[in-house]
């Protein structure tokens, strides 16, 4: 009876070792086929340069395509109404490239490209934001760099305007931004004797933004007095902001 156990074990493991071990399409892992691979800058650039073919899509929004963006690069909003249709004038059979500001965009494009059909598309983590913060070019646009963004004497005078200072980096297009607003609000609202919820959109502020390192939002730093006390990247909920803060 234990030796038919163990093999009837031992079917079954080998049974889902198998499908473990088949072939996604999506994770690029040895042996397995490259669909939906995201890629830090340095291997996105590197694989762009050595890929023929190659196509390349910004899937900001026109307004930001029109400041700077890659070299060679074709401009598909995202969050435009007419985003899928434009992506069938795409060679399925080619390489696609994809990359938005921070990484958000283009991972959710990636997706929708790898299911739309595409063979082959890689998204660069980290955006334009990693990628002008390593100094790498771009070409600028029809529409002039935005100079109007908060400086670093600004940002320091904001976050010793109060004895605490909330600091929420975002963007009109992130989704996740959008979900954790109406909480850090209320957050701050209930704390409003001594605490300051200043919202920073990335867009508007990208040498701020840039300066600082930041490519990937929602992203939260918490100021005591001016000084760096707590930061978090990543969606969070009320209790998790109150047990990492102690406000």
């Amino acid at each position: 009876m234990k030796t038919i156990l163990f093999s009837f074990s031992l079917i079954i493991a080998l049974a889902q070792y198998s499908c473990n071990s088949a072939s996604t399409g999506k994770s690029g892992q040895e042996g397995q086929a490259t669909v939906n691979t995201s890629l830090k800058t340095d291997e996105f650039e590197k694989k762009l340069l050595a890929t023929e073919g190659g196509q390349l899509i910004d899937v900001r929004t026109p307004e930001e395509f029109a400041v700077n963006h890659l070299a060679n690069a074709t401009n598909m909003d995202f969050n435009g109404d007419d985003f899928a249709e434009k992506i069938k004038t795409l060679d399925r059979n080619k390489p696609v490239f994809v990359y938005c500001l921070s990484g958000g965009r283009s991972s959710s494009a990636a997706s929708q490209l790898a299911e739309a059909g595409f063979k082959e598309v890689y998204n660069m983590a980290g955006g334009m934001l990693n990628w002008q913060s390593e100094g790498k070019a771009v070409v600028t646009g029809e529409a002039p760099q935005k100079t109007s963004g908060m400086t670093a004497a600004d940002f320091s005078k904001l976050t010793s305007s109060k004895e605490y200072v909330l600091v929420d980096f975002n963007a009109t297009w992130c989704g996740p931004c959008k979900a954790i607003a109406p909480m850090l609000e209320s957050f701050a609202s209930k704390r409003k004797d001594k605490l300051l919820l200043a919202k920073i959109d990335v867009d508007m502020n990208s040498e701020l933004a840039q300066a600082k390192g930041i490519n990937s939002i929602p992203y939260l730093e918490l100021y005591k007095n001016g000084k760096l006390v707590w930061k978090r990247v990543g969606s969070l909920d009320e209790e998790t902001l109150l047990r990492e803060t102690g406000l």
